[in-house]
């Protein structure tokens, strides 16, 4: 899985690392990265949490101990991962797998001031669950 094109970088080899919860990348130049599941879970690319433009975002929360199933590709530019809180939606291309590896330390840290900010917690998921019945304009 090599690629000539320095700017979409294609792993050379991909490793689920169940123990330790990261998936490490590594590429023809000789980079290593690992990536937390967690990480991974927070930066889905799916819809659902990035929505159809700027600001529509879900802060992600409560991924901390969230693990990866499987990882299924997609064609031969992605990768989908099937995640132990049901999510499996949004495609990792190459290009935003290296973005993540190669940006970690300041998305991550980005991450955790926005959620102090917000005083959310990356153990208490509040992106998932379902709304309540009841309010304004339902029908009971």
């Amino acid at each position: 899985m090599t690629s000539p094109d320095r700017d979409n970088p294609i792993p050379t080899e991909i490793t689920l690392h169940q123990k330790s919860r990261c998936l490490e990348l590594a590429y023809e130049a000789g980079q290593r990265y690992r990536l937390d599941f967690e990480y991974l879970r927070v930066f889905t690319p799916s819809a659902e949490a990035r929505g159809h433009g700027p600001g529509q975002e879900t802060l992600q929360t409560g991924k901390r101990d969230v693990r990866i199933e499987r990882i299924e590709p997609v064609g031969t530019y992605a990768l989908r991962f099937v995640y132990s809180d049901g999510h499996d939606s949004g495609l990792y291309t190459w290009n935003l797998l290296h973005n993540l590896a190669t940006h970690q330390e300041e998305l991550w840290a980005e991450y955790l001031k926005r959620l102090d900010s917000e005083g959310l917690s990356r153990d208490i998921d509040t992106t998932s669950r379902p709304a309540r019945s009841g309010g304004c304009g339902q029908q009971h």
